[in-house]
């Protein structure tokens, strides 16, 4: 008998139609209900069955929830599918006596269990896009934002003209003292004075013969320290032993003291040089003796003096306070000496360095003897001269310098007495 084609391909349809049915429901069944409600399912005493049974040994079994849930999950997918089915069928039932409603027939149990997932798989959604990290929004509007910023600025409006005073003088004070610290840091001499050195490349330096009797011809005056790679030239011109002077004239180099001696004669000539000076003091020679303080004795240091070398040999290191003036006196035991003077540490006038030098070439026996000193009737020094003013030392001695200096004590004093105002009143209730 010959087959409908009609018929046929009605069956096929009808055959692919059950096949996806099928599928749909093999999906939902794939997943178990949810452990929680299973326990809560399982509580009942009256009839359990297998399933329900498994479910309360594990409630039963001091388990936490994560260990339960995973092994109700191993639990239900080793179970054949009409046992599954069985399972969602009496959560159905346990649902619908909890509920009221009747129990939905085999034919729609399907279309319920999947209604039952969607808003679990919904919710599922919900919580992993809650979880992803997201932009926070203010659900304030514009105006709403800027009021709680003013409210937050003004302290709920309790801040008066006093308090933006404050805090005016609090931002000027501040200022002044980075301002200082700044001022401190890149102008002052102890800072910046060990990383400048004068006339580091000594061109035409003279060379000394070995023998005591041959010496070199230079042409100006000069005083040379190979060992720190120092050419400078000194001023043998200067009369006055004022202070002030001396530090003028130390603006062109080395000064020789007018009360000492000179080269070639007998006695001690001392040389005065600055070791570090405000940067913005004129002069190029401020920094002429900073490595004085690594010679040692045995080195060697030569003065040009009258077309003449002379070379002196170290002998001794010293620091002295300012007012030891007796490091001009002539050195006992020594015919003839050189005495190089420099303030120390670096960029201060606290001590002064003093280095001092036999006379070894030419030999000092032929040297005259000293004439009286040319100084006029002036007094007796009573202090060696020190480094130039400093940057803060200039500006402190201005009508600015002055005022600034009362206006940082005047804040101090103020916050200060603020401070312990707050202590004294202690917590604000």
């Amino acid at each position: 008998m010959a087959t409908n084609p009609l018929n046929q391909s009605a069956n096929d349809d009808s055959r692919a139609a059950a096949d996806l049915i099928r599928q749909k429901v093999s999906r939902i069944y794939a997943e178990e209900p949810d452990a929680e409600q299973e326990l809560a399912e399982a509580e009942d005493e009256s009839g359990r069955s297998k399933h329900q049974q498994f479910m309360y040994d594990l409630g039963t079994s001091g388990k936490d929830l994560a260990t339960i849930q995973t092994e109700w999950h191993d639990y239900y997918q080793g179970l054949p599918a009409d046992q599954k089915h069985l399972v969602w069928q009496e959560f159905y039932a346990s649902q619908s006596a909890m509920t009221g409603q009747p129990q939905p027939s085999a034919g729609k149990a399907a279309q319920a269990l999947a209604k039952h997932k969607q808003p679990a798989a919904k919710a599922k959604r919900a919580r992993a896009v809650a979880s992803k990290p997201g932009k926070l929004r203010d659900a304030r509007s514009t105006k709403d934002i800027q009021a709680a910023i003013k409210d937050t600025v003004t302290a709920g409006g309790k801040l008066e003209a006093k308090h933006h005073l404050q805090s005016l003088l609090f931002g000027l004070g501040m200022g002044f003292v980075v301002l200082l610290i700044f001022l401190f840091g890149f102008f002052n001499e102890v800072v910046i004075a060990p990383f400048i050195q004068p006339s580091r490349v000594v061109a035409a330096t003279p060379l000394i013969v070995s023998s005591n009797d041959s010496v070199a011809s230079v042409t100006n005056p000069e005083v040379i320290i190979p060992k720190i790679n120092v050419e400078i030239p000194v001023n043998y011109s200067e009369t006055s032993t004022d202070e002030n002077t001396i530090e003028n004239d130390l603006q062109d180099g080395v000064v020789h003291y007018p009360s000492t001696t000179l080269p070639g004669q007998t006695g001690n000539a001392a040389f005065f040089g600055h070791s570090s000076n405000n940067i913005f003091n004129k002069g190029k020679y401020k920094f002429a003796f900073v490595l004085l303080h690594t010679l040692v004795p045995g080195d060697t240091f030569y003065l040009a003096y009258n077309g003449k070398m002379y070379v002196y040999q170290v002998i001794s290191r010293n620091i002295v306070d300012p007012s030891d003036v007796s490091v001009l006196n002539p050195v006992p035991g020594q015919t003839a000496t050189a005495t190089l003077i420099t303030c120390d540490p670096p960029g201060t006038s606290l001590h002064r360095l003093i280095i001092v030098g036999k006379q070894i070439s030419p030999n000092p026996s032929g040297d005259t003897q000293a004439a009286a000193p040319s100084v006029g009737t002036q007094a007796a020094p009573t202090s060696l001269p020190g480094n130039g003013p400093t940057l803060w030392g200039r500006f402190i001695k201005t009508s600015a310098g002055k005022g600034s200096v009362v206006v940082v004590v005047g804040l101090v004093f103020l916050f200060g007495i603020r401070r312990i105002n707050k202590r004294v009143a202690g917590p604000t209730p």
